[in-house]
């Protein structure tokens, strides 16, 4: 199955005229619109970020809220945060293909968990994103999802804010979870 050009033309317009800081999404037939996130959302994200740069591979990149994009799954997600080759980075274009991405990284929305928690979890297994880390702010828990395989994700490993969690290759290293804060 793949994005059907009315339905990637639908996209596109909405990605233009979309206020700034306003996330755009495409899966399963539906376009969906989120707003700018939190300073906790910001904070975490942050101290996430840092530990995963020092130990990226050295010919890939992060990027925040860039598109990921899978014709054959007909879905164009936007995590929080991603790593892409460096290669890949060199032009105007702001969507990638899924393939690229080592890793999809996503702070739970307070306002919309069932994103990141069942159409991401579904979506990042189908475009073959190798590891969806989710960090959920709402009950100080951060789950890592690893071994896409056809809709799902084989291996689950659940932790607390304040723990420690271990990242596998190609990163290889124990996130440290102990800068998080939760909601308030």
């Amino acid at each position: 199955m793949s994005v059907e050009p009315r339905h990637l033309e639908l996209f596109e317009e909405a990605r233009r005229i979309a206020p700034k800081g306003v996330k755009v999404e495409y899966t399963d037939g539906t376009i969906i619109m989120r707003p700018a996130p939190s300073a906790i959302h910001q904070r975490n994200l942050f101290h996430l970020r840092s530990q995963f740069d020092t130990h990226r591979p050295e010919e890939y990149l992060p990027t925040e809220n860039s598109d990921l994009q899978s014709p054959q799954a007909a879905k164009v997600r936007n995590p929080d945060l991603t790593y892409l080759p460096d290669e890949a980075m060199t032009g105007e274009q702001g969507i990638f293909d899924a393939d690229l991405a080592l890793i999809a990284i996503e702070i739970v929305s307070p306002s919309n968990p069932e994103n990141d928690w069942v159409g991401k979890l579904r979506d990042y297994a189908v475009m073959h994103i190798p590891l969806y880390l989710i960090v959920d702010a709402r009950d100080s828990t951060v789950t890592l999802f690893s071994q896409p395989n056809g809709a799902k994700y084989h291996t689950r490993t659940d932790q607390k804010f304040g723990e420690t969690i271990r990242i596998p290759e190609p990163f290889g290293f124990d996130l440290d979870l102990a800068r998080l804060i939760p909601y308030v």
